[in-house]
C-alpha cells in the first residue's frame, strides 16, 4: 500500500470521527419537551402525561392549566421562547396545541420554520416530519413542456400538505365549539324539565374534609363537648378563621 494510499485512509477516518463527534454533541444539545395542558383545575392532566410518556419516555413534561378565557400561556410561552432547532415538541392532540385555527396554524408554521419537529398523538398525519416528507417529494423536472404540468402539481402537492394542518386545527376548534353548545343545551332541557342546576342558594356544601373537621369542632371546642377556645380549635385542627367559623354555625343550626 503506497503512502498516499495510507494518508488518503487517515485523513477519511479522521473526517469520519469528526462527524461522528458533531452528530453525538448535537444529539446531547436537543431536547425533547411533552406539553400537556387542561381547561380546568378540576380536570386530570394525568392521561396526557402517560400517552406522551409512553411513547416518548425521555420527554420533558410541561403542565399548563389553561382556562381559555385568558390568552396567557405562562408555560408554553416560556416553552416557546426556550425551544431551538432540532428540538421536539410532542402533544397528546392538536387541540392541546391550540383551540384556534388560525392561530394553530400560523404557530405550526412559525415553529417549522425554526426547525421544530411537532408530534402529534391523535394526529401523526399533520406530524412536521410527514408535512416535510409532502413538501420535498416534488416530482422531477424533464426539461421538456411537460414541466409546466409537474410545476402546477408539485404547488397542488404542497398546499395540499398545508390544507391537511389547517383541516386538522378547524376540526379541533369545531368539537370545542360543539362541546360547548351541547352543554349549554344540556343545562337549557334540565331547567325547563324544572331540574336544579348548580348548587341551591343557601344549600351546605358537604364533603369528607367538612365531615372531619365538624367531628373535630365538636370534640375540641369548649361551645361543645370540648375545653379549647377558638384559636386554639382552629390550630388544632388547620382550618381558616372564617371556614372554622362556618362550621359552627352548621352545627349550631342542626
Amino acid at each position: 500500500m503506497s503512502i498516499y494510499s495510507i494518508v488518503s485512509m487517515s485523513v477519511e477516518y479522521q473526517n469520519r470521527r469528526t462527524i461522528e463527534v458533531i452528530l453525538k454533541e448535537r444529539a446531547l444539545l436537543m431536547c425533547m419537551y411533552g406539553y400537556c395542558r387542561i381547561s380546568t383545575k378540576q380536570q386530570s392532566i394525568d392521561r396526557q402525561i402517560r400517552n406522551i410518556k409512553g411513547s416518548y419516555d425521555k420527554a420533558v413534561i410541561i403542565q399548563e392549566v389553561y382556562t381559555g378565557t385568558k390568552q396567557d400561556r405562562p408555560e408554553w410561552n416560556k416553552l416557546y421562547k426556550k425551544a431551538k432547532a432540532g428540538d421536539t415538541i410532542i402533544f397528546d392532540s392538536v387541540s392541546r396545541m391550540s383551540r384556534n385555527a388560525d392561530e394553530g396554524f400560523c404557530l405550526y408554521e412559525e415553529l417549522y420554520n425554526k426547525g421544530i419537529e411537532l408530534v402529534f398523538l391523535k394526529e401523526p398525519h399533520i406530524n412536521t416530519s410527514t408535512y416535510k416528507k409532502a413538501l420535498e417529494s416534488n416530482i422531477s423536472m424533464t426539461g421538456t413542456n411537460v414541466d409546466f404540468i409537474l410545476e402546477g402539481v408539485n404547488k397542488y402537492l404542497m398546499s395540499l400538505a398545508k390544507e391537511q394542518i389547517r383541516l386538522a386545527f378547524e376540526q379541533s376548534e369545531k368539537e370545542v365549539q360543539d362541546l360547548h353548545q351541547r352543554t349549554k343545551e344540556g343545562i337549557e332541557t334540565a331547567r325547563l324539565n324544572g331540574k336544579q342546576i348548580g348548587q341551591k342558594q343557601g344549600a351546605k356544601l358537604t364533603t369528607k374534609k367538612s365531615i372531619e373537621a365538624k367531628k373535630q369542632i365538636q370534640k375540641h371546642s369548649k361551645d361543645f363537648n370540648g375545653a379549647l377556645s377558638d384559636a386554639d380549635c382552629m390550630k388544632l385542627i388547620g382550618l381558616a378563621r372564617n371556614t372554622f367559623y362556618k362550621y359552627k354555625r352548621e352545627l349550631k343550626a342542626e
